[in-house]
């Protein structure tokens, strides 16, 4: 796992917390770890991005945002409406790979799903995973309507000639319901890959020293972290 490209089902399900969970984990294992965000669209110029969140959450580390664009859009749109150049896949992969030649964990964080265009050519994220030969996590949703979501994404993957690590829940409830208890079982099928970690909702508000310990709470071994996914799921289970 040398570069790994984070992709959610959607906006807003945790991508950059989960993020800074994996790079806050590889830092404690000694490893160079870069964060790269290709697009960040819908915070001003003069504002912390998910970059600057990452980098409160897992400590400093070398970040590299390549477009900035102020709407609340897709990259395509925001940067049309903006007037700015759109980031390409192209640019994008070569600044994966010029971190790469320094560090040896390149985070590659996307803007809403697989598919959220890039480009006025159709550029999605998928394409910079593919060029990369990268491996490809999801993040999702806990509760209902997630599975649909997550299937779609491993399919689009899959057809596109990319492997799938494994599915993150990037945000779990203190209180979850049936259909997101439900979920745990049927995310990893739903995925064609397995349940890598669940995080609890609100994480992004913790100190850097308990995020550290949630991060290795929440994630698999595969990342230096505790989570054993049939534990949790049985544990989730006897909440009724």
């Amino acid at each position: 796992m040398s570069v790994l490209v984070v992709s959610g089902t959607g906006t807003g399900v945790g991508k950059t917390v989960v993020t800074a969970a994996i790079a806050v984990l590889a830092r404690e294992a000694g490893r160079r770890v870069a964060v790269l965000k290709p697009a960040q669209t819908g915070v001003p110029m003069d504002e912390p991005g998910d970059l600057a969140e990452v980098r409160r959450l897992a400590g400093e580390l070398p970040t590299r945002e390549l477009r900035r664009y102020p709407d609340p859009l897709s990259p395509e749109a925001a940067a049309r409406r903006s007037g700015l150049p759109p980031v390409t896949p192209v640019e994008a992969a070569q600044a994966a790979v010029e971190l790469h030649a320094k560090h040896d964990l390149v985070l590659v964080e996307g803007a809403g799903g697989l598919l959220v265009r890039f480009d006025p050519d159709g550029g999605t994220l998928a394409d910079v995973a593919w060029s990369l030969g990268a491996l490809v996590l999801i993040v999702a949703e806990a509760g209902l309507g997630t599975l649909n979501a997550t299937a779609l994404t491993a399919e689009v993957a899959t057809r596109r000639g990319l492997n799938v690590a494994g599915v993150i829940v990037g945000s779990w409830p203190a209180e979850p319901d049936l259909a997101s208890r439900s979920n745990l079982v049927d995310l990893p099928v739903a995925a064609g890959a397995p349940l890598l970690g669940v995080l609890r909702a609100g994480l992004g508000r913790a100190s850097r020293e308990e995020f550290l310990e949630e991060a290795r709470r929440g994630l698999s071994p595969w990342f230096g972290g505790q989570f054993d996914p049939e534990c949790f799921t049985g544990s989730a289970a006897a909440q009724r």
